[in-house]
């Protein structure tokens, strides 16, 4: 995998976006009084999310994409 460091550090803010968007988001409709297992359910979509957001983007990079698929002479 030869990804520049611009890359790296747009998925790197692209992942960590996500995270505080979506975090924010999932406290904001949670109803209150909260418990600790609500803040794990937040914290745990939002991690999903992010790595979803991190997981498209290296796949729509064509040169990345070899990480998860090989072709078929290549071993």
């Amino acid at each position: 995998m030869n990804f520049s460091q611009r890359k790296l550090i747009l998925l790197t803010v692209a992942g960590l976006v996500t995270f505080a968007f979506v975090a924010a988001l999932m406290l904001q409709f949670l109803p209150g009084p909260r418990k600790d297992s609500d803040y794990l359910v937040a914290g745990a979509v939002a991690t999903a999310a992010a790595l979803g957001v991190v997981f498209a983007a290296i796949l729509s990079d064509p040169q990345a994409r070899e990480i998860f698929f090989r072709g078929k002479g290549k071993q």
